[in-house]
This record gives C-alpha cells, structure tokens and sequence, in this order.
C-alpha cells in the first residue's frame, strides 16, 4: 500500500492506493486505460494529498468528485472526512468502486456513493445533497465543459479544485492580454476567483502521460458583484464568445455584429468606459458584464436588468 494518513482527532486510518495496488485492480476488472476518456490513474500518495489539501475540504463538506478512477483520490477525500459523490463513466471502474472504499475503510463506505453517468448529464436532482466542493482529476477533452457546467449547475458549490493538463491549467489562470488568455479564463472568473496550485508531474500516473499536468482552484464569489441568473449569464457569456471569435480585431469591429454598426459598437464601448480600440483579448469579465447592458434590447434597466433575445441566449 501507499502508506496510510491519520485523521485529525480520529484515530481510523484510511489505506491509500499505490501503484501496486492500481495495477492489480486493473489486472483484476481485466481493464486497460482507454485513451479517448482520458483515463490516467493517480498512484502517488503525497500527490493524492497534495491536492486534497489545496481544495481546503473537511468534514463539513460534500466533494462531487468528477472521474474519480480506482478510487485514488476518493479514498483521500474520505479521510478527511467528507461525504463524496463520485461520477465515474466507465461502467466497470464504477461497479468496483464501492468494494474499494470497503476494503481500504471502515465505515467511510456510509459517506460514499458513485454515479455511473457522464458528468456533463449531471443536476441536482441526481445527488442526495447540495455538493459543497469539486475535487477532480478532469482528461483535457472534457476539463472546461465539466467545470462550467458544474459551476453552472450547482450554485452551492464553494470551491472547485481540478488537476488538468498544463495547458488547460495556464488557460483558465490566464491574465488579460495574454496568449493564453482567452474564452475559459473570462468565463470561470465570472463565477470567482483563480489560482494556480503548482505542476505535477507525468510519473505520478498510470499509465503515464506525455504531458505534465496543473493544479488550480476556483473559489465562487462569496458576494456576487453582478447577478448569476441564467439569462444574466448566458448573454455576457455570448459577448464573450464575440469577442474572442476574432480576438485580433479591435473591439470595435469584434461587435459590429452585435450592435448593428461600427459606430453603436462603438457609442456601446464607450458607454461602458472600453476603449474600442483595444482587441477584445484584453477585455476582463468586469468589462464584459458593463457592456452587456449597453445592447439595444436592454435599455436602461442596467446590469439587473433582463437578458437579450432568446436568439442570443440560445447562441451563449
């Protein structure tokens, strides 16, 4: 085994999972790591711990664990106490979880359920409880769709915590302006707040990846600064999508489409103190959001105000 951790004040211990044990697991389910989901398993126990701590869970907390595996990640997650729902996929990882967290626990099997289902088909009405964190190991193909609609989908959520691949980690902690910076950086900060939690390395995983991967979490506004409804969201994030469909463009000719002529998008930009000059690659979310009111199907009703057209809702 991987050693084991003490809980705090508690004197069970929970056997974590190392790469004997995840190659036996795989040679026991006749299992083989499908590429096309993604599929490479944490083995390294300072690595598990590692991310556990940075997501700042405890006791109090329901973790909605995304691809939790053979249970690397979820048996850390139980011993700190937390109640975890995981949504695992493949089928067969899914049947065996259940047994793993009996065989490496006591009684944490009680704070333990798993869904077998594509986290992208998964709402409230799917958990037991309102989750209060997401802890996840997300594949590239899938890491910026799960985590905004888990954002979307599950307002009680506080912080989500996700190890992706390095290039997905700078581009959702990307600053304006920057190369990287772009449509997954605005839109998860206009839920919270981003940090960058380090690099790790290929060699924690089976089977290894050729690439390195990156920690981050996002912390959801504790206050809102603008209002989160759906249609309040769904028209900024259509903005967004304007904006960087060609974000070499000044900002002025990014929305000509938008306000109907060059010199709206930019009596628009103005209105809202944007240069339109500047390429819609520089606009932070605070820009996006002022500029959401200045469309013609707002008026004056300012930043509370209702969304745009139902097109440009279904087009976000």
């Amino acid at each position: 085994m991987a050693g084991v951790q003490r809980t705090s004040g508690c004197a069970l211990t929970i056997r974590l999972l190392g790469r004997t044990e995840i190659r036996r697991l795989a040679k026991e389910l006749e299992f083989r790591p499908r590429k096309s989901l993604g599929q490479n398993f944490v083995h390294d126990a300072n690595t598990v711990r590692r991310i556990v701590s940075a997501s700042g869970v405890n006791r109090h907390d329901h973790v909605l664990e995304v691809g939790p595996g053979l249970g690397s990640l979820t048996l850390a997650l139980l011993d700190r106490g937390a109640t975890v729902s995981a949504v695992e996929i493949d089928p067969v990882l899914a049947g065996r979880l259940p047994q793993t967290v009996a065989e490496h626990s006591h009684s944490e099997s009680q704070r333990f359920t798993v869904l077998n289902r594509d986290v992208l088909s998964v709402g409230p009405a799917d958990l037991a409880a309102e989750p209060t964190a997401v802890v996840a190991n997300l594949p590239y193909n899938v890491a910026v769709p799960a985590i905004l609609h888990l954002l979307a989908e599950f307002p009680s959520l506080r912080t989500l915590t996700v190890m992706v691949q390095a290039e997905v980690a700078e581009r959702l902690a990307a600053e304006p302006g920057g190369k990287e910076y772009g449509v997954p950086s605005v839109k998860v900060r206009f839920y919270g707040q981003v940090r960058r939690h380090g690099t790790v390395s290929p060699t924690v995983f089976w089977p290894i990846p050729r690439v390195y991967s990156g920690l981050v979490r996002i912390d959801r506004h504790a206050n809102p600064p603008w209002p989160t409804d759906a249609t309040f969201r769904q028209n900024v994030f259509s903005l967004i999508d304007t904006a960087f469909a060609q974000r070499r463009k000044t900002s002025r000719n990014a929305f000509i489409e938008w306000a109907g002529s060059g010199n709206e998008s930019a009596s628009r930009l103005l209105a809202a103190s944007i240069d339109p000059a500047r390429r819609g690659e520089t606009l932070t979310v605070d820009e996006f959001v002022r500029l959401y009111p200045r469309s013609g199907d707002v008026g004056n009703a300012g930043p509370r105000g209702r969304g745009l057209s139902q097109r440009r809702a279904a087009a976000s």
